[in-house]
């Protein structure tokens, strides 16, 4: 039987209803978990075990009076740019001025009014642009599978949390493949829904927040709540009240498209590609229609995203004193710098490709219901090198799976399709059109059942 800071968000509202546990018992559980385990894995930031318990004993006061919320005494945990009120939000380097959050953020709002715990803040790589648990400001974060790989990022210590067992419900945001790549590669599920699905704050193109759990289920669940609207995300859909605990799905006729080239980026690992064909074929020998995709981005479009970002970061980055560029990552720096020879013709020809992505993403998976694809390239690399290739004049060759669905803005998600010869999760991505976010959670639940169980998580004892 699972301990209880194993227990998925679903399991813990059961026991909570029928008081079989409490959330003081759960938080005092998932505290010595994490003490026991975070000098390995790195994973969080600004734990207040005090404030924590805190917050667990007035949900358990709301249990005993019958005025239980959507998440009462859920413990979540957020990446540290979701800002929480009075907590500062370094964005991964030590070259931010530690000031306190005047106001939480949407998801740290939502999560906080519908009765979950904030736990703490989990830790991400120097202003989110790695893929990577390296970071100048927080300690390297591990990968639970192999303490000596790579959680991936730049959501990498709530990936890593996800798969330690630290609580059910971890919020990531993702903006090239930051909840996806993690997710895959820690062998967890995260959803990065539609663009403005979540309210967020600040929006920005492509950015997103969404949820990195153990479960489908449990995604959902805080879907009923994240996705609750906030007139501070300018960006925001209208909001709609989905049946997002809805998940049954019938696969027979689904027209699946299956995407194995990129058109540019890392060759696909031998092991990634058998692991995402086996699950095609599992979708197909259960009733779906599978198709191949063609490849449809290019380096064109890679470059193009390379050299916009690089001038934003640079602009960010010149903009700081000189003592405080020098604690910038030097990764980062290097990366940054490339902008400043950057003429304002290549970056507005930069900008231009994320239109380019979004038409040639839709193009490419409109005949389809949903489309089957890597997360990422290659298997989780060593835990000290920034990318998989560490090599900052190429930054992106991993993300090319994963970048064209945060331009078209489609919802796509991660989720652990088995696992190397090493035993590493590789993640398979299930991308669905622009909205259906739902239908993506249900595609994903759906593969639970065809996948079967899985390994024991690490670090569950």
């Amino acid at each position: 039987m699972a301990t209880l800071h194993d227990r998925s968000a679903a399991e813990l509202l059961a026991l909570y209803a029928a008081r079989a546990a409490s959330p003081v018992e759960v938080m005092h559980a998932l505290l010595a978990h994490i003490e026991r385990c975070e000098p390995q894995i790195a994973a969080t930031w600004a734990l207040d075990a005090d404030t924590a318990l805190q917050a667990a004993r007035v949900s358990e006061a709301r249990w005993q009076r019958d005025e239980a919320r959507a998440l009462e005494g859920v413990p979540v945990t957020l990446k540290e740019n979701i800002a929480t009120q009075g907590t500062p939000v370094p964005l991964g380097t030590a070259a931010t001025v530690l000031t306190p959050a005047a106001t939480d953020a949407p998801p740290a709002a939502r999560l906080r009014e519908a009765g979950a715990v904030i736990v703490c803040k989990t830790t991400m790589p120097d202003y989110g642009m790695l893929s990577s648990g390296l970071s100048s400001f927080h300690k390297l974060a591990r990968n639970p599978w192999d303490l000596s790989k790579n959680p991936g990022g730049s959501s990498a210590g709530a990936a890593a949390a996800c798969a330690a067992g630290y609580g059910p419900l971890h919020i990531g945001t993702d903006i090239g493949g930051s909840i996806r790549l993690p997710a895959g590669w820690c062998g967890v599920f995260g959803l990065k829904p539609s663009l403005g699905r979540i309210p967020i704050d600040p929006p920005y193109p492509g950015r997103v927040a969404g949820p990195m759990t153990r479960t489908v289920e449990d995604a959902a669940l805080a879907m009923t709540v994240l996705t609750l609207p906030d007139t501070r995300d300018t960006m925001s859909l209208p909001y709609q009240a989905i049946g997002w605990r809805e998940l049954e799905l019938d696969i027979r006729g689904l027209r699946l498209g299956l995407w194995l080239d990129a058109g540019w980026g890392s060759p696909l690992d031998p092991e990634v590609r058998a692991l995402i064909e086996g699950a095609a074929n599992a979708f197909e020998a259960a009733g779906a229609i599978v198709e191949p995709v063609a490849p449809f981005t290019s380096r064109a479009m890679a470059d193009g995203m390379d050299a916009f970002w690089r001038m934003r970061a640079w602009l960010e980055i010149s903009a700081l004193p000189v003592e405080r560029q020098a604690r910038v990552l030097p990764y980062i720096r290097h990366w940054a710098a490339g902008g400043a020879a950057l003429s304002g013709a290549q970056v507005f020809g930069g900008y231009s490709q994320m239109g380019a992505l979004r038409d040639a993403a839709v193009a490419a998976t409109k005949r389809f219901d949903f489309v089957l694809a890597p997360v990422s390239p290659v298997v989780s690399f060593p835990a000290e090198l920034a990318s998989p290739l560490d090599d900052p004049e190429r930054p992106f060759e991993h993300i090319a799976f994963t970048l064209p669905f945060n331009m078209s803005e489609q919802p796509a998600a991660s989720i652990n399709a088995g696992y190397s010869q090493t035993g590493l999760p590789i993640g398979l991505q299930l991308i669905g059109h622009r909205h259906d976010d739902l239908g993506v959670l249900r595609l994903a639940r759906a593969w639970e059942h065809l996948r079967g169980p899985q390994r024991p998580w690490p670090l569950s004892a």
